[in-house]
């Protein structure tokens, strides 16, 4: 029994190929699966769907996502010497 599926080949740029590579390795996918996987969603709206629904979570709560944000980003900032009784 032969496979339907094609064989294609691609060109990219060895960067854009290495980007894509460890994105389907952080997905546990292999390289063609990946490649599927964003095709499927780009020509089946699932993509235009997410990004839609992502949009919408930042209309609602960006606000409150913005303040949480400031507020981690002074708890992590480095605190500043003043440089009183430090050798020269």
């Amino acid at each position: 029994m032969s496979s339907m599926r094609k064989q294609t080949q691609l060109r990219l740029e060895p960067d854009v190929l290495a980007a894509g590579k460890d994105a389907a390795a952080a997905r546990g996918l292999d390289f063609n699966q990946y490649v599927q996987r964003l095709i499927t969603e780009d020509t089946t709206g699932a993509r235009a769907a997410g990004m839609a629904a992502a949009q919408r979570l930042l209309d609602a709560h960006g606000a409150f996502l913005d303040e949480l944000e400031e507020h981690l980003d002074a708890q992590r900032a480095p605190t500043r010497h003043t440089g009183r009784g430090t050798a020269a």
